[in-house]
């Protein structure tokens, strides 16, 4: 298997998007490469489970790797694990989606698909990317054309709020780039230093180097995650963004911060990671409560979905910050989960608007009605937010927790029941929406005339759902496939903490 074609097929789908002759053949090309996307991820994820079955205990599959820089030893070096094919999976179906749910986009069609399939390439690249340079420089390439996304096509306060996701996000790199270069500083790989995730897996880094580094690295991954209090930019970014742009930027752009977290900052540095857990722990569980809370004061749609995104990224920190297998293994499953449930909330709403022309639950009612396709999709989305068993929010959210029970102090057992309390809170915002959406009589006369779902949103549609049953109801497949290589990297946290 070629990782690197991960990369080259958004890329000639872009330069084919440029190339398009009318918008309508900017559409075509765009699906077909997403769909090329979906169908190259579902053959290495199967791939990779045939290997895994067939004996392979290599800790990174299908490793390629080229020097890039041979002065600082960056390479291009590439491979993947059981997390890294999650993310992969979970960053194909929303591409998918997000072209689908964009069908009607008319505002510089051309320009449009092409920075959605230019963000599909930074995550593709961050999630592959063993050296710790490489994975910056995808990162950084993911950000830029949500700027343009969110400034061009946005509506509302778009400049602003374009800006400001723009500073914060670029604040956050600037910490993460801070803390690589400090952490390569202090590695030694034959009297040379290196960016290799791997190699640094395997060294140890001075505890008044991780003391100094992890929160550099952690905070700046931590930005992109929404982790509380850097969250502002979340909620104002998701209200301006247009409807496939909220759909990356919830459901990829992310889980780049929490996958970072996990891969980077608490696998190489394990004892600073030990050490400041009680502080990740304590501002993630503000953020479940301040972020549930919140949104329970919003009257917009998507200020509910964003909010509510700020309290269920928490739960990605909160695991990570446990420190626990089972608690990293819901992470990574949160991380899915809330990517395939916040996509499809955005779809759902991002349809309502488009019909409606307004996100204000006090001036919608009755739907069900008329669109009854939108407003199903809606609820089911609402229903795997607040933890409906048979859903993947369920299934995710109750590895966090169990995970976090599993620490026997205090501290993070009154954490873990002050996050699960945080479920109350959720189930009444989400109620209260659909409700009020959906149910009722209809409040404005013209919404009689709306059509219900088209072909390209049905299909968007059903794919997110069909992903969110998959883990719902049968999340053996993604266990298996992320719980080896949690335990290398708890592995390597529990040498760390017992000093190597």
């Amino acid at each position: 298997m070629n990782l690197s074609i991960l990369l080259l097929i958004p890329l000639l789908t872009a330069v084919g998007v440029l190339l398009a002759p009318s918008n309508n053949m900017v559409r075509w090309t765009s699906l077909i490469g997403s769909l090329a996307q979906l169908c190259y991820g579902g053959f290495l994820m199967f791939s990779y489970i045939g290997e895994r079955a067939a004996g392979n205990t290599t800790q990174m599959l299908y490793q390629a790797r080229y020097s890039w820089f041979a002065p600082m030893n960056i390479e291009y070096y590439v491979g993947v694990d059981g997390i890294s094919i999650a993310m992969i999976m979970l960053t194909a179906v929303v591409v998918f989606a997000g072209i689908l749910i964009s069908w009607s986009v008319e505002k510089m069609t051309k320009e449009f698909f092409f920075l959605l399939l230019l963000l599909s390439v930074g995550a593709y690249g961050f999630f592959i990317s063993l050296d710790l340079f490489a994975m910056f420089f995808f990162l950084e390439v993911a950000v830029i054309p949500k700027f343009l996304l969110i400034g061009i096509w946005g509506s509302g306060k778009k400049e602003y709020s374009a800006m400001k996701l723009a500073l914060m996000l670029m604040g956050g790199s600037a910490l993460v780039l801070i803390g690589l270069l400090c952490l390569y500083f202090n590695t030694n790989l034959n009297g040379a230093h290196t960016f290799d995730l791997l190699q640094i897996s395997q060294m140890h880094i001075p505890i008044e180097a991780q003391r100094f580094i992890f929160p550099l690295m952690f905070v700046g991954f931590g930005i992109f995650t929404a982790m509380f209090p850097f969250h502002t930019w979340a909620p104002d970014g998701h209200s301006s963004a247009p409807t496939a742009a909220s759909m990356f930027l919830a459901g990829i752009s992310m889980k780049l911060g929490g996958y970072g977290c996990l891969r980077v900052a608490a696998y190489l540095m394990p004892e600073a990671a030990h050490e400041y857990s009680w502080i990740i722990i304590l501002l993630s569980t503000i953020a479940i409560i301040y972020g549930a809370f919140a949104t329970l004061m919003q009257k917009d749609l998507k200020y509910i979905n964003a909010y509510s995104s700020v309290s269920h990224c928490g739960f990605v920190i909160f695991g990570i910050g446990m420190l626990t297998r089972t608690s990293i293994n819901g992470a990574v499953m949160q991380m899915v989960s809330h990517g395939l449930m916040t996509v499809l909330f955005f779809g759902a709403i991002g349809m309502v608007y488009e019909r409606t022309h307004t996100r204000m639950v006090d001036q919608l009612g009755g739907l069900l009605k008329v669109i009854p396709f939108i407003i199903t999709v809606f609820v089911i989305a609402g229903l795997c937010s607040l933890g409906l068993p048979g859903l993947s929010g369920f299934v995710a959210e109750m590895t966090v927790f169990m995970g976090s029970w599993q620490n026997p102090d205090s501290f993070r057992r009154l954490a873990t029941v002050l996050a699960c309390a945080s479920i109350v809170v959720t189930a009444v915002y989400i109620l209260r929406a659909s409700g009020s959406t959906g149910m009722g009589p209809i409040k404005n006369p013209d919404f009689l005339h709306f059509k219900d779902a088209t072909w390209t949103e049905k299909l968007a549609s059903i794919t997110l759902i069909l992903a969110i049953l998959a883990i719902g109801i049968a999340p053996f497949w993604l266990t298996d496939l992320i719980n080896p290589d949690t335990q290398i990297i708890m592995g390597n946290i529990a040498r760390g903490i017992a000093g190597r």
